[in-house]
Protein backbone atom coordinates (compact mmCIF):
# COMPACT_ATOMS: atom_id res chain seq x y z
CA UNK A 1 0.00 0.00 0.00
CA UNK A 2 3.11 2.34 0.55
CA UNK A 3 4.31 1.54 -2.81
CA UNK A 4 1.54 2.24 -4.42
CA UNK A 5 0.79 4.98 -2.52
CA UNK A 6 3.97 6.50 -3.26
CA UNK A 7 3.66 5.71 -7.35
CA UNK A 8 0.15 8.26 -7.07
CA UNK A 9 1.99 10.94 -5.19
CA UNK A 10 4.61 10.90 -7.76
CA UNK A 11 5.31 13.81 -10.07
CA UNK A 12 6.43 13.92 -13.98
CA UNK A 13 10.05 14.82 -13.58
CA UNK A 14 10.12 12.48 -10.00
CA UNK A 15 9.11 9.34 -12.60
CA UNK A 16 11.42 10.88 -15.11
CA UNK A 17 14.46 10.71 -13.15
CA UNK A 18 13.40 7.48 -11.80
CA UNK A 19 13.21 5.92 -15.04
CA UNK A 20 16.45 6.73 -16.16
CA UNK A 21 17.82 5.35 -12.87
CA UNK A 22 16.40 2.21 -13.58
CA UNK A 23 17.85 1.65 -17.39
CA UNK A 24 20.93 3.38 -16.17
CA UNK A 25 21.27 0.26 -13.70
CA UNK A 26 20.06 -1.95 -16.08
CA UNK A 27 22.81 -1.07 -18.30
CA UNK A 28 25.26 -1.61 -15.76
CA UNK A 29 24.09 -4.72 -15.06
CA UNK A 30 23.92 -5.59 -18.66
CA UNK A 31 27.54 -4.36 -19.14
CA UNK A 32 28.81 -6.27 -16.28
CA UNK A 33 27.06 -9.85 -17.45
CA UNK A 34 28.45 -9.52 -21.12
CA UNK A 35 32.48 -8.52 -19.61
CA UNK A 36 31.85 -11.18 -17.10
CA UNK A 37 31.07 -13.65 -19.97
CA UNK A 38 33.53 -12.33 -22.58
CA UNK A 39 36.37 -12.83 -19.27
CA UNK A 40 34.79 -16.52 -18.44
CA UNK A 41 35.16 -17.12 -22.55
CA UNK A 42 39.20 -15.54 -22.00
CA UNK A 43 39.71 -18.23 -18.88
CA UNK A 44 38.65 -21.37 -20.74
CA UNK A 45 40.45 -20.48 -23.54
CA UNK A 46 43.70 -19.99 -21.58
CA UNK A 47 42.67 -23.58 -19.98
CA UNK A 48 42.99 -25.01 -23.12
CA UNK A 49 46.11 -22.80 -24.17
CA UNK A 50 47.58 -24.26 -21.15
CA UNK A 51 46.67 -27.91 -22.07
CA UNK A 52 47.95 -27.73 -25.36
CA UNK A 53 51.49 -26.80 -24.05
CA UNK A 54 51.74 -29.28 -21.28
CA UNK A 55 50.85 -32.21 -24.36
CA UNK A 56 53.72 -30.22 -26.85
CA UNK A 57 51.20 -30.33 -29.02
CA UNK A 58 51.96 -26.89 -30.33
CA UNK A 59 54.86 -24.43 -29.81
CA UNK A 60 55.27 -22.21 -26.29
CA UNK A 61 56.23 -19.39 -28.25
CA UNK A 62 52.61 -19.32 -30.57
CA UNK A 63 50.79 -20.01 -26.94
CA UNK A 64 52.02 -16.41 -25.32
CA UNK A 65 51.04 -14.87 -28.60
CA UNK A 66 48.11 -16.53 -28.81
CA UNK A 67 47.47 -15.26 -25.20
CA UNK A 68 48.31 -11.79 -25.76
CA UNK A 69 46.23 -11.49 -28.75
CA UNK A 70 42.94 -12.88 -26.92
CA UNK A 71 43.61 -10.52 -23.99
CA UNK A 72 44.46 -7.54 -26.38
CA UNK A 73 40.91 -9.02 -27.89
CA UNK A 74 39.06 -8.90 -24.57
CA UNK A 75 39.56 -5.58 -23.50
CA UNK A 76 39.00 -4.14 -26.44
CA UNK A 77 35.75 -6.24 -26.74
CA UNK A 78 35.30 -4.58 -23.23
CA UNK A 79 35.59 -0.70 -23.97
CA UNK A 80 33.99 -1.08 -26.95
CA UNK A 81 30.97 -2.76 -25.27
CA UNK A 82 31.01 -0.39 -22.09
CA UNK A 83 31.52 2.83 -24.88
CA UNK A 84 28.72 1.15 -26.82
CA UNK A 85 26.33 1.43 -23.97
CA UNK A 86 26.95 4.69 -23.01
CA UNK A 87 26.46 5.78 -26.26
CA UNK A 88 23.09 4.51 -26.53
CA UNK A 89 22.59 5.18 -23.53
CA UNK A 90 23.17 8.94 -23.75
CA UNK A 91 21.29 8.72 -26.97
CA UNK A 92 18.09 7.55 -24.90
CA UNK A 93 18.68 10.41 -22.47
CA UNK A 94 18.82 12.72 -24.99
CA UNK A 95 15.45 11.62 -26.69
CA UNK A 96 13.63 11.08 -23.27
CA UNK A 97 14.70 14.69 -22.18
CA UNK A 98 13.51 15.78 -25.77
CA UNK A 99 10.28 13.89 -25.31
CA UNK A 100 10.06 14.64 -21.35
CA UNK A 101 10.16 18.71 -22.02
CA UNK A 102 7.59 18.05 -24.78
CA UNK A 103 4.95 16.14 -22.28
CA UNK A 104 6.11 18.89 -19.23
CA UNK A 105 5.22 21.62 -21.93
CA UNK A 106 1.98 20.48 -22.83
CA UNK A 107 0.86 19.68 -18.94
CA UNK A 108 2.35 22.73 -18.08
CA UNK A 109 -0.40 24.66 -21.01
CA UNK A 110 -3.03 22.73 -19.38
CA UNK A 111 -1.81 23.52 -15.45
CA UNK A 112 -1.73 27.20 -16.78
CA UNK A 113 -5.08 27.10 -18.59
CA UNK A 114 -6.83 25.59 -15.72
CA UNK A 115 -5.53 28.01 -13.29
CA UNK A 116 -6.43 31.15 -15.46
CA UNK A 117 -10.04 29.56 -16.20
CA UNK A 118 -10.94 30.99 -12.80
CA UNK A 119 -10.72 34.12 -13.73
CA UNK A 120 -10.23 34.60 -17.31
CA UNK A 121 -12.00 32.89 -20.51
CA UNK A 122 -9.30 31.99 -22.33
CA UNK A 123 -9.10 29.07 -24.88
CA UNK A 124 -5.96 26.57 -25.52
CA UNK A 125 -4.28 26.71 -29.08
CA UNK A 126 -4.67 23.18 -30.34
CA UNK A 127 -1.04 24.04 -32.25
CA UNK A 128 0.80 25.10 -29.33
CA UNK A 129 0.65 20.89 -28.26
CA UNK A 130 3.03 18.57 -29.40
CA UNK A 131 0.80 15.05 -28.52
CA UNK A 132 -1.88 14.30 -30.56
CA UNK A 133 -3.57 12.87 -27.02
CA UNK A 134 -2.98 16.07 -25.69
CA UNK A 135 -4.71 17.73 -28.80
CA UNK A 136 -7.87 15.91 -28.02
CA UNK A 137 -7.89 17.03 -24.87
CA UNK A 138 -8.12 20.31 -25.86
CA UNK A 139 -11.18 20.38 -27.74
CA UNK A 140 -12.73 18.75 -24.49
CA UNK A 141 -11.24 20.95 -21.67
CA UNK A 142 -12.37 24.66 -24.24
CA UNK A 143 -15.71 23.36 -24.48
CA UNK A 144 -16.12 22.32 -20.41
CA UNK A 145 -14.31 25.36 -19.48
CA UNK A 146 -16.77 27.27 -22.18
CA UNK A 147 -19.59 25.97 -20.65
CA UNK A 148 -18.69 26.52 -17.01
CA UNK A 149 -18.28 30.39 -18.05
CA UNK A 150 -21.48 30.18 -19.35
CA UNK A 151 -23.14 28.91 -16.48
CA UNK A 152 -20.91 31.15 -14.24
CA UNK A 153 -22.43 34.37 -16.24
CA UNK A 154 -26.06 32.88 -16.24
CA UNK A 155 -25.51 32.63 -12.22
CA UNK A 156 -24.37 35.88 -11.91
CA UNK A 157 -27.11 37.40 -13.65
CA UNK A 158 -29.64 35.35 -12.06
CA UNK A 159 -28.25 36.13 -8.55
CA UNK A 160 -28.50 40.10 -9.69
CA UNK A 161 -31.83 39.32 -10.29
CA UNK A 162 -32.42 37.87 -7.36
CA UNK A 163 -30.96 40.65 -4.97
CA UNK A 164 -32.74 42.86 -6.87
CA UNK A 165 -36.49 40.77 -6.29
CA UNK A 166 -34.99 40.29 -2.48
CA UNK A 167 -34.75 44.14 -2.34
CA UNK A 168 -38.49 44.13 -3.49
CA UNK A 169 -39.76 41.69 -1.73
CA UNK A 170 -37.89 43.01 1.82
CA UNK A 171 -39.55 46.62 0.67
CA UNK A 172 -43.03 44.77 0.20
CA UNK A 173 -42.98 42.81 3.07
CA UNK A 174 -42.00 45.97 5.29
CA UNK A 175 -44.81 48.27 3.90
CA UNK A 176 -47.13 44.89 4.77
CA UNK A 177 -45.80 44.67 8.44
CA UNK A 178 -46.15 48.20 9.19
CA UNK A 179 -49.57 47.69 7.56
CA UNK A 180 -50.53 45.04 9.84
CA UNK A 181 -48.73 46.85 12.62
CA UNK A 182 -51.45 49.65 11.99
CA UNK A 183 -54.04 47.40 11.65
CA UNK A 184 -53.06 45.41 14.70
CA UNK A 185 -53.28 48.27 16.53
CA UNK A 186 -56.50 49.55 15.10
CA UNK A 187 -58.10 46.65 15.48
CA UNK A 188 -56.37 46.42 19.07
CA UNK A 189 -58.36 49.78 19.80
CA UNK A 190 -61.59 48.57 18.15
CA UNK A 191 -61.87 45.68 20.59
CA UNK A 192 -60.89 47.39 23.30
CA UNK A 193 -63.69 50.14 22.30
CA UNK A 194 -66.06 47.43 21.90
CA UNK A 195 -65.12 45.42 25.54
CA UNK A 196 -65.75 49.03 26.87
CA UNK A 197 -69.23 49.84 25.08
CA UNK A 198 -70.24 46.23 26.07
CA UNK A 199 -69.71 46.32 29.40
CA UNK A 200 -70.99 50.17 29.55
CA UNK A 201 -73.89 48.84 27.81
CA UNK A 202 -74.23 45.23 29.95
CA UNK A 203 -73.87 47.76 33.11
CA UNK A 204 -76.75 50.04 31.71
CA UNK A 205 -78.98 47.29 30.51
CA UNK A 206 -79.84 45.96 34.22
CA UNK A 207 -81.39 48.65 36.07
CA UNK A 208 -84.15 49.17 32.84
CA UNK A 209 -84.88 45.40 32.67
CA UNK A 210 -84.70 45.04 36.15
CA UNK A 211 -87.44 47.57 36.35
CA UNK A 212 -89.78 46.20 33.39
CA UNK A 213 -89.56 42.65 35.17
CA UNK A 214 -90.11 43.99 38.82
CA UNK A 215 -92.96 46.70 36.87
CA UNK A 216 -94.58 43.33 35.34
CA UNK A 217 -94.85 41.16 38.45
CA UNK A 218 -96.74 43.89 40.41
CA UNK A 219 -98.72 44.39 37.96
CA UNK A 220 -99.98 40.62 37.24
CA UNK A 221 -100.23 40.81 41.41
CA UNK A 222 -103.76 42.94 40.39
CA UNK A 223 -104.32 42.52 37.73
CA UNK A 224 -105.42 39.22 34.88
CA UNK A 225 -102.51 38.11 32.64
CA UNK A 226 -103.36 38.74 29.08
CA UNK A 227 -101.69 37.26 25.46
CA UNK A 228 -100.16 40.83 25.21
CA UNK A 229 -98.48 40.93 28.40
CA UNK A 230 -97.43 37.40 28.22
CA UNK A 231 -95.54 38.29 25.09
CA UNK A 232 -93.69 41.00 26.42
CA UNK A 233 -92.91 39.24 29.71
CA UNK A 234 -91.50 36.15 27.92
CA UNK A 235 -89.46 38.36 25.21
CA UNK A 236 -88.20 40.50 28.33
CA UNK A 237 -86.82 37.47 30.44
CA UNK A 238 -85.30 36.35 26.77
CA UNK A 239 -83.25 39.64 27.28
CA UNK A 240 -82.41 38.81 30.60
CA UNK A 241 -81.34 35.58 30.01
CA UNK A 242 -78.97 37.01 27.39
CA UNK A 243 -77.52 39.85 29.31
CA UNK A 244 -76.41 37.39 32.01
CA UNK A 245 -74.34 35.98 29.26
CA UNK A 246 -72.96 38.89 28.68
CA UNK A 247 -72.82 40.05 31.72
CA UNK A 248 -70.89 36.40 32.61
CA UNK A 249 -68.95 37.15 29.75
CA UNK A 250 -67.25 40.73 30.28
CA UNK A 251 -66.68 39.65 33.99
CA UNK A 252 -65.10 36.17 33.46
CA UNK A 253 -61.55 37.10 33.32
CA UNK A 254 -61.99 40.17 35.72
CA UNK A 255 -63.23 38.50 38.71
CA UNK A 256 -63.17 35.47 40.85
CA UNK A 257 -66.28 32.91 40.89
CA UNK A 258 -66.03 31.87 44.16
CA UNK A 259 -67.85 27.91 44.71
CA UNK A 260 -70.65 27.82 47.88
CA UNK A 261 -73.11 24.80 48.44
CA UNK A 262 -76.12 24.80 45.89
CA UNK A 263 -78.92 22.55 46.64
CA UNK A 264 -79.60 21.79 42.62
CA UNK A 265 -83.07 20.95 43.10
CA UNK A 266 -84.35 23.82 44.31
CA UNK A 267 -81.73 25.70 42.66
CA UNK A 268 -83.16 24.09 39.27
CA UNK A 269 -86.91 24.18 40.11
CA UNK A 270 -86.48 28.69 40.34
CA UNK A 271 -84.95 28.56 36.69
CA UNK A 272 -87.64 26.42 35.35
CA UNK A 273 -90.15 28.95 36.91
CA UNK A 274 -88.53 31.37 35.55
CA UNK A 275 -88.68 30.34 32.09
CA UNK A 276 -92.09 28.57 32.35
CA UNK A 277 -93.67 31.87 30.84
CA UNK A 278 -91.36 31.64 28.16
CA UNK A 279 -91.87 27.47 27.42
CA UNK A 280 -96.23 28.43 27.44
CA UNK A 281 -95.42 31.38 24.71
CA UNK A 282 -94.11 29.16 22.58
CA UNK A 283 -96.81 26.61 23.29
CA UNK A 284 -94.40 24.29 24.85
CA UNK A 285 -94.72 22.90 28.64
CA UNK A 286 -92.29 21.85 31.47
CA UNK A 287 -92.69 18.57 33.20
CA UNK A 288 -89.75 18.47 36.21
CA UNK A 289 -89.09 15.16 37.83
CA UNK A 290 -86.93 16.32 40.67
CA UNK A 291 -85.17 13.77 43.62
CA UNK A 292 -86.84 13.64 47.09
CA UNK A 293 -83.09 13.89 48.37
CA UNK A 294 -81.36 16.65 50.08
CA UNK A 295 -78.17 16.59 47.37
CA UNK A 296 -76.09 19.37 47.07
CA UNK A 297 -73.72 20.07 44.66
CA UNK A 298 -69.87 22.64 45.53
CA UNK A 299 -70.56 25.17 42.34
CA UNK A 300 -70.47 28.37 41.37
CA UNK A 301 -74.36 30.19 41.24
CA UNK A 302 -73.56 32.06 38.35
CA UNK A 303 -71.75 29.86 35.78
CA UNK A 304 -74.34 27.30 36.96
CA UNK A 305 -77.03 29.69 36.21
CA UNK A 306 -75.39 30.26 32.53
CA UNK A 307 -75.34 26.08 32.34
CA UNK A 308 -79.21 25.80 33.29
CA UNK A 309 -80.22 28.73 31.50
CA UNK A 310 -79.05 28.70 28.19
CA UNK A 311 -79.87 24.36 28.18
CA UNK A 312 -83.65 25.22 29.30
CA UNK A 313 -83.97 28.74 26.45
CA UNK A 314 -82.45 26.14 23.56
CA UNK A 315 -84.69 23.71 24.29
CA UNK A 316 -87.41 26.00 24.43
CA UNK A 317 -86.15 27.51 20.93
CA UNK A 318 -85.63 23.79 19.06
CA UNK A 319 -88.80 21.77 20.80
CA UNK A 320 -91.41 21.06 18.38
CA UNK A 321 -94.98 23.02 18.92
CA UNK A 322 -97.46 20.95 21.72
CA UNK A 323 -94.28 18.93 22.96
CA UNK A 324 -93.12 18.89 26.54
CA UNK A 325 -89.85 19.31 27.98
CA UNK A 326 -88.26 16.64 30.77
CA UNK A 327 -86.18 17.94 32.89
CA UNK A 328 -85.10 15.09 35.34
CA UNK A 329 -82.07 15.37 38.25
CA UNK A 330 -80.60 11.29 38.37
CA UNK A 331 -77.96 10.22 41.01
CA UNK A 332 -75.21 8.35 39.67
CA UNK A 333 -72.91 6.90 42.57
CA UNK A 334 -70.82 10.31 43.30
CA UNK A 335 -72.64 12.42 40.29
CA UNK A 336 -75.57 14.27 40.16
CA UNK A 337 -76.83 13.89 36.87
CA UNK A 338 -78.62 17.19 34.93
CA UNK A 339 -81.05 16.34 32.13
CA UNK A 340 -83.39 18.01 29.59
CA UNK A 341 -85.67 16.04 27.39
CA UNK A 342 -87.59 16.81 24.43
CA UNK A 343 -88.99 15.96 20.76
CA UNK A 344 -86.85 17.86 18.39
CA UNK A 345 -85.80 17.61 15.03
CA UNK A 346 -82.49 15.33 15.28
CA UNK A 347 -79.54 16.86 15.71
CA UNK A 348 -77.44 15.70 12.51
CA UNK A 349 -73.91 16.80 14.22
CA UNK A 350 -73.84 16.10 17.95
CA UNK A 351 -69.91 16.90 18.34
CA UNK A 352 -70.54 20.26 16.67
CA UNK A 353 -73.51 21.93 18.40
CA UNK A 354 -71.52 23.02 20.86
CA UNK A 355 -68.97 25.12 18.13
CA UNK A 356 -69.62 28.71 18.18
CA UNK A 357 -71.63 30.33 15.47
CA UNK A 358 -72.87 26.70 14.92
CA UNK A 359 -76.41 26.81 14.22
CA UNK A 360 -78.58 23.51 11.99
CA UNK A 361 -81.50 25.57 11.70
CA UNK A 362 -80.25 28.54 9.52
CA UNK A 363 -83.65 29.80 10.15
CA UNK A 364 -83.54 29.82 14.22
CA UNK A 365 -82.02 33.55 15.73
CA UNK A 366 -79.50 33.44 17.63
CA UNK A 367 -75.54 33.31 17.44
CA UNK A 368 -75.11 29.69 18.53
CA UNK A 369 -72.53 31.23 21.34
CA UNK A 370 -74.91 30.44 24.41
CA UNK A 371 -74.11 26.27 23.83
CA UNK A 372 -70.89 27.15 23.61
CA UNK A 373 -70.87 29.46 26.74
CA UNK A 374 -71.91 26.44 28.71
CA UNK A 375 -69.25 23.96 27.02
CA UNK A 376 -66.72 26.39 28.31
CA UNK A 377 -68.21 26.37 31.61
CA UNK A 378 -68.24 22.71 31.61
CA UNK A 379 -65.06 22.09 30.59
CA UNK A 380 -63.24 24.73 33.34
CA UNK A 381 -65.40 23.06 36.17
CA UNK A 382 -65.07 19.40 35.02
CA UNK A 383 -68.69 18.62 34.13
CA UNK A 384 -69.06 15.84 31.93
CA UNK A 385 -71.49 16.75 28.93
CA UNK A 386 -73.81 14.40 26.42
CA UNK A 387 -75.94 14.60 23.56
CA UNK A 388 -78.09 12.08 22.70
CA UNK A 389 -80.26 12.85 19.42
CA UNK A 390 -82.90 10.48 17.25
CA UNK A 391 -86.16 10.91 15.68
CA UNK A 392 -88.38 10.49 18.83
CA UNK A 393 -85.90 12.41 21.22
CA UNK A 394 -82.99 15.26 22.10
CA UNK A 395 -80.81 14.77 25.65
CA UNK A 396 -78.61 17.02 27.10
CA UNK A 397 -77.25 15.29 29.78
CA UNK A 398 -74.36 17.29 32.53
CA UNK A 399 -72.54 15.17 35.48
CA UNK A 400 -72.02 17.09 38.46
CA UNK A 401 -69.88 15.94 41.28
CA UNK A 402 -71.81 15.36 44.54
CA UNK A 403 -70.45 17.81 47.43
CA UNK A 404 -68.71 15.49 50.00
CA UNK A 405 -68.03 12.42 47.84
Amino acid sequence: MRIKSLFQNMTIKQADIFTITVIFLLSIVFVTLFVDEMYNDYERALEKSSLLKSENLVDSKYVEENKKKLKSLLVRTALAVVTLSFILFAIFLGINNLFNKFLQRDTQTFLNFFKKAVDHDEAINPDTIFFQDFKDMVGYANEMVSKINEQKKSLKELNLGLEERVKKKTAALLEINKNLEEQKTFSQDLLRAQKEFLRYTVHETNTPLSVILTSMELYLMNHPKERQLSKIEAAAKNIFSIYDDLSYLVKKDHIEYKKTPIHLNNFLNSRIDFFRDVAEFSRITFEYIPLHEELHVYFNETKLQRIIDNTLTNAIKYTLPNETVYVKLLKKGAFLEFLVSSKSKIIQDTDKVFEAYYREEKGRDGFGLGLRLVKSICDEEKVEVGVVSSDSMTTFSYKFKLMGD
